[in-house]
């Protein structure tokens, strides 16, 4: 009698090499590439009028232009400054707006439907986040370069310490898109959170200059390592270790994204 044929039925759309859906994550990851891009001069372009006008006020309406601070000229010390804040601060609006506006307009279950682990939701978010934080940067940093004329002096680290503010925040955005239930929740998280630990980290001023206990302050917040890590990257100069900077966040990182799995994995605020 001839052998029967064993019909061996796959999910939809799940191409997986070992335990990894390597389609579902290329997809996600593309869709929020293809989300901010839609809208890229108000994704890429406009942090470069912001970081811009920043230069602007902090340089010339200061009366800042021709001092130097860490043995610096003031602008070639703001200027890595400026892109690491602008950097986090889309990281962090990338992953938190797509989860946030998704739970709003009710289609989530797009993206915990499909046979996506925690893992790799988490991995294709973070995705979207890195690739915009990295374009975001490439833009600022051309424009530096054309400007007053500063390159990376170590383009490598400098290049790690975007990486990891993008993944540091994209993460957080990430925590803050899955509690808040509403917009008005998330630009709480946002004004209260994220821009004043962006502002007073070092990147207007070196933190030498602060009382010691404002100083010890600013060594407890992580975004300060990262500013300080870009600046070291770009310029050679730091306020601290730039090895310490990059466990302090690699540290950070680890706990955000944990967190975040954590989130994910429990399904907590993100089932309709």
């Amino acid at each position: 009698m001839p052998q029967t044929e064993q019909i061996v039925r796959r999910p939809m759309g799940a191409r997986r090499f070992g335990r990894v859906n390597w389609l579902g994550l290329q997809t996600l990851a593309g869709r929020e590439i293809r989300r901010f891009m839609a809208v890229w001069q108000q994704t890429i372009f406009a942090p470069l009028m912001t970081a811009g006008l920043f230069v602007v006020v902090f340089s010339v309406a200061l009366g800042r232009g021709d001092r130097e601070v860490m043995g610096l000229p003031y602008l070639v010390f703001l200027g890595p400054g400026i892109l690491m804040m602008t950097v986090i601060q889309n990281s962090f609006a990338n992953t938190s707006s797509s989860i946030i506006a998704s739970k709003m307009q009710g289609n989530i279950v797009d993206t915990l439907m499909p046979p996506l682990s925690a893992g790799e939701i988490l991995t294709g978010y973070l995705t979207g986040a890195v690739a915009r934080a990295g374009l975001v940067s490439l833009v600022i940093g051309i424009g530096m370069a054309l400007v007053i004329g500063q390159f990376p002096v170590h383009p490598l680290i400098a290049a790690l310490f975007i990486v990891l503010g993008a993944l540091l925040m994209g993460g957080l955005g990430l925590i803050g898109g899955i509690l808040a239930q509403k917009f008005d929740q998330m630009a709480a998280i946002t004004n209260f959170i994220v821009t004043p630990l962006s502002f007073l980290s070092g990147t207007f001023y070196s933190i030498e200059a602060l009382p010691p206990v404002f100083r010890a302050i600013s060594h407890a917040n992580p975004i300060f390592y990262l500013i300080d890590g870009a600046r070291y990257g770009f310029t050679g100069v730091s306020d601290s270790s730039p090895v310490l900077g990059g466990a302090v966040c690699a540290g950070a990182v680890l706990a955000v994204c944990g967190l975040a799995l954590y989130l994910l994995r429990s399904g907590y605020r993100m089932k309709p």
